[in-house]
């Protein structure tokens, strides 16, 4: 016979009137409002509240009342369940606390918004009484669980993690949450990748040096840096741009990015018009160049910095044309013969190029014929020419532009693309230089600018530029190109939608595969 409202209420009392010392005497009166939880919504109601009350008095019924609680958790009436779970973390002592962290990320996976709100504070409440315990469950969960309840529990981690007051997160803890996020890496997607590593760089053990040092080397077992690349399988191409992603903030005069700038000087600028992008819309080879050009000045020693310098101005070469031979009868250049100046690329192979470039300067006096030398340098010459009539075409184009003028679409534009072709100027300037000099410094033109690099009115400062902005044309010069053509003919310069900058983790995962590494578990590709 299913227990009324009346004798909960009566048991409740007699359990709420018995003294401390003699609440063991009464089993009889916790175990009828275990019964509760098989009654109707108001006993079930009742029972969620009742339950954990007395928890601590009767642990010959820890189980049953475990279980009980559990079942009102699951129950179909969401109000019964946001009040069972609003109750669970007080079961949480002792042996117990891995178990209720287990059933509450298991409780993750509800659709129901408050209800999984419920779930979330729950979760914080008892990661404070015991962090390394509720941590515990989590990890079971994500290594063990469901598709759905694992993806929740790492989110819940990368989120909430950080926000744990300083007591909680101790190097016990820091060390727990290293070693079994090491295990989860075994096999992981892209998404899941990216998340982990954020629940790692908040661990103040891993801020350090030698921190960093150990987070790289975990990003390296992941990118598969001893393997060949395999240009034409998105996924491999996916899971090096991630890794490398992951690995960039971390790179420092001290935790240098020797082996990724090695791997991409071997195996990645040989492949590069072949690289297949996991993404449509993302232009892959200015993606891998501006990762190449952003670890450069982090790398250390090198064993063939000369084969990979040769590789950067073979590479270089390719994206700075010859001065068309064909002129019009005027002496200028045929509109047909013009070459297109990739502004982008050129400054990215020209930065790391110049980076590298410190490490053996008499590169382009020693290691590169004199023939070679004279091809190099009349196409840093044609550049130059065609850079400084457009930068002159951009400074006049955005002169007298401030605050809202400059936030116009065709605007932003024009901007970024006066801090392309100025860094491609400073550069070429340097090479000039006899001998080659390595000294200038630029900040690339999609990286925040300092405040004391910041210019003046024929310069906009890099708080005008839009920074985030992305380029969705090709950039063509500002000026009508019958005054263009009075002065020189500018190439036309070809700019990627990703000129802007890109976010750690935007496009996404990896599909298929299993085993260790990238996409595993078969979870799909998620963007």
């Amino acid at each position: 016979m299913a227990v009324t409202i009346e004798e909960l209420y009566r048991n409740y009392g007699i359990l709420a009137d018995a003294k401390p010392e003699d609440l063991s005497q009464h089993k009889d009166a916790y175990q009828v409002i275990l019964d509760g939880v098989k009654g109707g919504p108001k006993e079930k109601r009742l029972a969620a509240q009742f339950i954990p009350k007395f928890f601590s008095s009767f642990p010959e019924l820890a189980d049953a009342a475990i279980n009980a609680q559990l079942d009102l958790c699951e129950d179909e009436d969401v109000s019964i369940r946001r009040q069972a779970i609003k109750e669970l973390p007080r079961f949480a002592a002792g042996e117990n606390i891995v178990r209720v962290a287990d059933i509450l990320t298991q409780l993750l996976q509800t659709e129901d918004s408050a209800e999984f709100n419920q779930v979330n504070t729950a979760l914080v409440s008892i990661f404070k009484m015991d962090a390394k315990a509720t941590l515990g469950g989590l990890f079971s969960q994500i290594l063990q669980g469901e598709d759905i309840v694992r993806e929740r529990a790492i989110k819940f981690l990368s989120i909430k993690l950080k926000t744990m007051p300083e007591d909680a997160m101790t190097k016990e803890v820091e060390d727990y949450i290293f070693t079994e996020t090491k295990k989860v890496l075994e096999d992981v997607t892209g998404e899941e990748f990216v998340l982990l590593m954020r629940i790692l760089m908040v661990l103040k053990g891993l801020q350090t040096m030698s921190g960093r040092q150990q987070l790289v080397e975990l990003v390296v077992e992941q990118a598969f840096l001893e393997q060949a690349l395999n240009p034409a399988d998105p996924d491999t191409v996916d899971r090096l741009l991630q890794c490398t992603r992951q690995a960039l903030p971390l790179f420092s005069k001290n935790v240098h990015s020797t082996r990724f700038v090695t791997y991409f000087c071997d195996h990645v600028l040989p492949n590069l018009s072949s690289l297949t992008s996991p993404v449509a819309e993302l232009d892959i080879q200015l993606e891998v160049l501006k990762l190449l050009a952003e670890m450069s000045p982090f790398c250390g020693d090198m064993e063939k910095v000369e084969t990979n310098l040769t590789m950067l101005f073979e590479k270089l070469l390719e994206f700075m044309p010859l001065p068309p031979e064909t002129e019009g009868e005027n002496g200028e250049n045929t509109l047909s013969d013009e070459p297109k100046l990739q502004f982008s690329y050129v400054e990215c192979l020209l930065f790391s190029f110049h980076q590298l470039g410190k490490k053996l300067p008499d590169f382009l006096i020693d290691k590169i014929n004199a023939e070679r030398l004279k091809d190099f340098k009349i196409r840093l010459q044609y550049f130059a020419r065609g850079l400084q009539v457009y930068i002159r075409q951009l400074r006049v184009a955005l002169q007298g532009k401030t605050g809202d003028a400059l936030k116009t679409e065709e605007n932003k534009i024009k901007v970024v693309a006066l801090k392309i072709t100025n860094n491609i100027n400073v550069l070429i300037k340097d090479l000039f230089h006899n001998p080659p000099s390595y000294k200038s410094t630029v900040t690339l033109s999609w990286k925040p600018v300092q405040k004391a690099e910041a210019v003046a009115l024929k310069r906009p400062s890099g708080e005008d530029m839009g920074a985030g902005s992305t380029m969705k044309k090709q950039l063509s010069p500002p000026l009508p190109r019958r005054d263009a053509r009075q002065i020189y003919n500018p190439p036309s310069g070809k700019y990627s939608a990703t000129i802007g900058n890109f976010s750690n983790e935007q496009r996404g995962g990896f599909r298929g595969g299993r085993g260790r590494g990238f996409g595993g578990r078969g979870r799909g590709r998620i963007y």
